[in-house]
């Protein structure tokens, strides 16, 4: 079996063309800002979501295209748009992603911010004018919403990550930490893999299977992440290192130290592996994406 550094390779070489084709860019003064959204959305990425959603699907017979692809695309757009909004300077304000300039440093704050809102705009569109049914389309746009949203989606991880900036030191720090890591990063991965159980219609126990899965490696990816901005390799990673630090902002690694939060992402991924058994055959490749998820260098 070809490993998965290589699957992830040889699926980003078919799917950032896909994505590169979905722009139809308008002809007046205003592409400057779909220009912007394409830059952000192009310009690498590990496109580790979308490939979520493809390997769930077809555990369950379903190609990528076109229904995978589509809601594959809508997922990465919307990550996109959190990560040009994330690096503004009214946030992490970073110069970096990806080895390039960030879309406000490369085309002007406003714009960066209506890339953003493009991005997210249009992820929904896709979902809407997916080849499913209306039922499963349904489906699909409740839950990108709530695991995006401010309940316990996405921008609630954010909002709690920017608390913990200056969160107090008597608060509980392993609940608050726990918190971040699961909606931050934790939720659009949770979305990828039951997305891709939907439109395979598993059923509930194939659905808690990857469930369960994906919140295991959603965690033990942002507590990597943490680990990495200590000692990872900035040239690698394409993006500003060592900033928790400097912003006193609360970390697996601040709170537990390398070592142990280190054992605790093993000991996660060695779960996201045991939820896979219920599957017979053709889960390798998310087995073996745990163990990239921790062994990552970028």
């Amino acid at each position: 079996m070809t490993d998965i550094k290589t699957q992830l390779k040889e699926f980003n070489q078919v799917f950032t063309p896909y994505l590169e084709s979905l722009f139809n860019f308008p002809q007046g003064p205003e592409k400057k800002v779909m220009e912007a959204g394409r830059y952000s959305l192009t310009n690498g990425g590990k496109r580790l979501r979308p490939f979520l959603v493809y390997r769930c699907a077809a555990l369950f017979g379903v190609p990528l295209f076109p229904a995978p692809a589509q809601i594959g695309a809508s997922l990465e757009m919307l990550h996109t748009y959190s990560l040009i909004h994330d690096d503004l300077p009214a946030m992490d304000n970073d110069d970096l992603r990806r080895g390039h300039p960030t879309c406000h440093k490369q085309y002007g704050e406003a714009t960066a911010i209506l890339a953003g809102d493009g991005l997210l705009t249009e992820a929904f569109r896709l979902i809407a004018t997916a080849p499913l049914s209306a039922e499963i389309r349904c489906q699909l746009t409740e839950k990108l919403s709530f695991l995006a949203g401010w309940q316990q989606g996405m921008i609630a991880g954010q909002c709690l990550d920017l608390y913990a900036e200056t969160a107090p030191k008597d608060i509980n720090q392993e609940k608050l930490i726990a918190d971040i890591e699961e909606m931050k990063t934790g939720a659009l991965i949770r979305y990828a893999c039951e997305a891709g159980a939907i439109i395979g219609k598993a059923n509930e126990k194939q659905f808690e299977a990857l469930s369960t899965y994906a919140r295991k490696i959603g965690t033990a990816f942002q507590i990597v992440d943490d680990i990495l901005d200590v000692e990872g390799d900035a040239a690698l990673m394409g993006k500003t290192l060592g900033k928790d630090a400097v912003q006193g902002k609360a970390t697996f690694v601040s709170c537990y130290g390398l070592e142990q939060a280190k054992e605790i992402a093993q000991k996660l991924i060695t779960e996201a592996k045991e939820s896979l058994k219920v599957f017979s055959f053709g889960a390798e490749p998310l087995a073996e994406l745990a163990d990239y998820i921790y062994s990552r260098n970028i």
